[in-house]
């Protein structure tokens, strides 16, 4: 029965060599900036993601980062209601 068994984290068929999602699972689409809290994509590129390109994903990874100080910034919330 031993030869029957595979060890799976050896098994070349569930090893991937593309780029994981960014996804948190978070999904909430601001309403200004209008890219996802979770993971900082746009709607496009959410929709798109499974058909892209290793190399865009890549490219678009790299620029989630630079998008992050967008949502930084909050109108009011406790912050602005305790200034007064």
């Amino acid at each position: 029965m031993k030869d029957f068994v595979q060890d799976i984290s050896t098994d070349r068929i569930w090893m991937r060599k593309e780029i994981d999602s960014p996804c948190v699972k978070t999904c909430v689409v601001h309403p200004t900036e209008r890219i996802c809290v979770g993971c900082l994509r746009t709607l496009d590129e959410i929709a798109r993601w499974s058909k892209m390109s290793p190399e865009e994903r890549a490219e678009i990874t790299a620029a989630l980062p630079d998008r992050a100080p967008r949502l930084r910034t909050r109108r009011g919330g406790r912050a602005a209601r305790l200034k007064d």
